[in-house]
């Protein structure tokens, strides 16, 4: 199998590089005024410019993950989920035996930083309290859902529109 990095552009700046793909449809980038959430990216323009799409999202947990040294990490950055970082979990021997630890490998896959703490694996993933778990699962639903989970719905009594938040599939079963 072949790996390529995607090439900037001409013109392209150190920020069109990091974290941001170029794609030829718009995307939603987050949910705006969240935590962790982020407005849409600017539509491309008609200059031929592509739009950009997110690939790290920041997060910042409820209770935080205390290390063997006692320090509290609580702001972090998670990445897009690949369809490989779906599969390789289904391989583990853990995953195999007890199918609820399946987030708790994946999530070790998906989160690139977490405060000062040079690695994220499962092992950190597993000591973390079951309140920042359970954020950091649906966190990682929002942001692989297409940037929300959300629905805009008109209430049946009055016809004001809302939006309502969807409950999506297990964690891994996208």
């Amino acid at each position: 199998m072949r790996r390529t990095a995607a090439r900037p552009s001409a013109g392209a700046t150190p920020a069109d590089t990091g974290t941001a793909v170029a794609v030829g449809a718009a995307g939603d980038g987050g949910p705006a005024g969240e935590p962790g959430g982020s407005a849409t990216p600017p539509p491309a323009t008609g200059t031929g410019t592509p739009d950009v799409l997110r690939t790290e999202f920041p997060f910042h947990l409820p209770r935080g993950y205390v290390d063997e040294q006692g320090t509290v990490h609580r702001d972090g950055v998670m990445r897009l989920s690949t369809a490989r970082d779906e599969l390789i979990p289904l391989r583990d021997l853990r995953v195999q035996e007890n199918p609820a630890y399946l987030s708790v490998v994946l999530l070790g896959r998906v989160i690139t930083r977490l405060g000062t703490l040079t690695s994220v694996h499962d092992g950190v993933v597993e000591n973390m309290f079951a309140s920042d778990l359970a954020f950091l699962q649906d966190f990682y639903r929002q942001i692989n859902a297409e940037g929300h989970t959300r629905a805009a719905v008109r209430c049946p009594h009055c016809s004001e529109p809302f939006e309502v938040e969807l409950g999506g599939s297990r964690l891994g079963e996208s």
